[in-house]
Protein backbone atom coordinates (compact mmCIF):
# COMPACT_ATOMS: atom_id res chain seq x y z
CA UNK A 1 0.00 0.00 0.00
CA UNK A 2 1.41 3.37 -0.92
CA UNK A 3 2.09 5.88 1.83
CA UNK A 4 0.16 8.53 -0.07
CA UNK A 5 -3.00 6.42 -0.12
CA UNK A 6 -2.65 5.63 3.60
CA UNK A 7 -2.33 9.33 4.44
CA UNK A 8 -5.36 10.17 2.28
CA UNK A 9 -7.46 7.52 4.02
CA UNK A 10 -6.27 8.74 7.44
CA UNK A 11 -7.11 12.33 6.55
CA UNK A 12 -10.54 11.35 5.26
CA UNK A 13 -11.33 9.30 8.36
CA UNK A 14 -10.23 12.11 10.69
CA UNK A 15 -12.40 14.68 8.90
CA UNK A 16 -15.49 12.48 8.68
CA UNK A 17 -15.30 11.23 12.27
CA UNK A 18 -14.78 14.80 13.51
CA UNK A 19 -17.85 15.82 11.55
CA UNK A 20 -19.93 12.97 13.00
CA UNK A 21 -18.93 13.90 16.55
CA UNK A 22 -19.42 17.65 16.20
CA UNK A 23 -22.75 17.34 14.38
CA UNK A 24 -24.10 15.13 17.19
CA UNK A 25 -24.95 12.35 14.74
CA UNK A 26 -24.10 9.99 17.58
CA UNK A 27 -27.06 10.13 19.94
CA UNK A 28 -25.18 8.73 22.95
CA UNK A 29 -25.15 11.43 25.68
CA UNK A 30 -21.68 10.26 26.80
CA UNK A 31 -20.15 11.55 23.55
CA UNK A 32 -18.89 15.04 24.29
CA UNK A 33 -19.16 17.20 21.15
CA UNK A 34 -15.97 19.11 22.09
CA UNK A 35 -13.82 16.00 21.69
CA UNK A 36 -11.15 16.40 19.04
CA UNK A 37 -9.78 13.75 16.70
CA UNK A 38 -6.07 14.13 17.45
CA UNK A 39 -4.85 11.56 14.97
CA UNK A 40 -5.65 8.49 12.91
CA UNK A 41 -3.39 5.55 12.16
CA UNK A 42 -4.54 3.07 9.53
CA UNK A 43 -2.94 -0.36 9.18
CA UNK A 44 -0.97 -0.89 5.98
CA UNK A 45 -3.53 -3.43 4.76
CA UNK A 46 -6.39 -0.99 5.52
CA UNK A 47 -8.21 -3.51 7.72
CA UNK A 48 -8.12 -1.48 10.92
CA UNK A 49 -7.72 2.07 12.13
CA UNK A 50 -6.86 3.55 15.51
CA UNK A 51 -8.51 6.89 16.13
CA UNK A 52 -6.92 9.00 18.86
CA UNK A 53 -9.31 11.45 20.49
CA UNK A 54 -8.47 14.18 22.98
CA UNK A 55 -10.40 16.47 25.27
CA UNK A 56 -9.16 19.43 27.22
CA UNK A 57 -10.89 19.08 30.53
CA UNK A 58 -11.92 16.31 32.86
CA UNK A 59 -10.20 13.05 31.92
CA UNK A 60 -13.24 11.11 33.17
CA UNK A 61 -15.29 12.76 30.40
CA UNK A 62 -12.67 11.63 27.88
CA UNK A 63 -12.81 8.07 29.21
CA UNK A 64 -16.61 8.00 29.00
CA UNK A 65 -16.52 9.44 25.49
CA UNK A 66 -13.97 6.87 24.30
CA UNK A 67 -16.09 4.06 25.75
CA UNK A 68 -19.18 5.44 23.98
CA UNK A 69 -17.29 5.85 20.69
CA UNK A 70 -16.00 2.27 20.87
CA UNK A 71 -19.57 1.14 21.58
CA UNK A 72 -20.78 3.06 18.49
CA UNK A 73 -17.82 2.02 16.30
CA UNK A 74 -20.01 -0.20 14.12
CA UNK A 75 -22.41 2.66 13.44
CA UNK A 76 -19.54 5.03 12.63
CA UNK A 77 -17.93 2.40 10.41
CA UNK A 78 -21.20 1.91 8.51
CA UNK A 79 -21.56 5.67 7.96
CA UNK A 80 -17.98 5.87 6.71
CA UNK A 81 -18.47 2.85 4.47
CA UNK A 82 -21.13 4.73 2.52
CA UNK A 83 -18.66 7.53 1.71
CA UNK A 84 -15.41 5.60 1.30
CA UNK A 85 -14.62 4.32 -2.13
CA UNK A 86 -12.97 1.15 -0.89
CA UNK A 87 -13.85 -2.51 -0.92
CA UNK A 88 -13.69 -2.80 2.89
CA UNK A 89 -14.07 -0.19 5.58
CA UNK A 90 -11.35 -0.31 8.27
CA UNK A 91 -12.41 -1.65 11.67
CA UNK A 92 -12.33 1.32 14.06
CA UNK A 93 -10.85 1.46 17.54
CA UNK A 94 -10.97 4.69 19.53
CA UNK A 95 -8.15 5.50 21.96
CA UNK A 96 -7.87 8.34 24.47
CA UNK A 97 -5.03 10.72 23.66
CA UNK A 98 -3.91 12.50 26.81
CA UNK A 99 -0.81 14.12 25.32
CA UNK A 100 -2.31 17.63 25.37
CA UNK A 101 -3.25 17.53 29.04
CA UNK A 102 0.05 15.78 29.85
CA UNK A 103 1.89 18.61 28.11
CA UNK A 104 0.03 21.26 30.12
CA UNK A 105 0.71 19.36 33.34
CA UNK A 106 4.44 19.07 32.59
CA UNK A 107 4.64 22.75 31.62
CA UNK A 108 2.95 23.69 34.90
CA UNK A 109 5.42 21.55 36.86
CA UNK A 110 8.37 23.19 35.08
CA UNK A 111 7.00 26.64 35.90
CA UNK A 112 6.64 25.65 39.56
CA UNK A 113 10.23 24.40 39.71
CA UNK A 114 11.63 27.52 38.00
CA UNK A 115 9.62 29.76 40.34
Amino acid sequence: MSELRLRKVESFLAAEISNLISSKALKDPRVESLVTVAGVRVAKDLTSARIYVSYFGDQEVLGDTVAALNHAAGFVQARLGRKLRMRHTPKLRFIADTSISDGFRITQQIREVNG
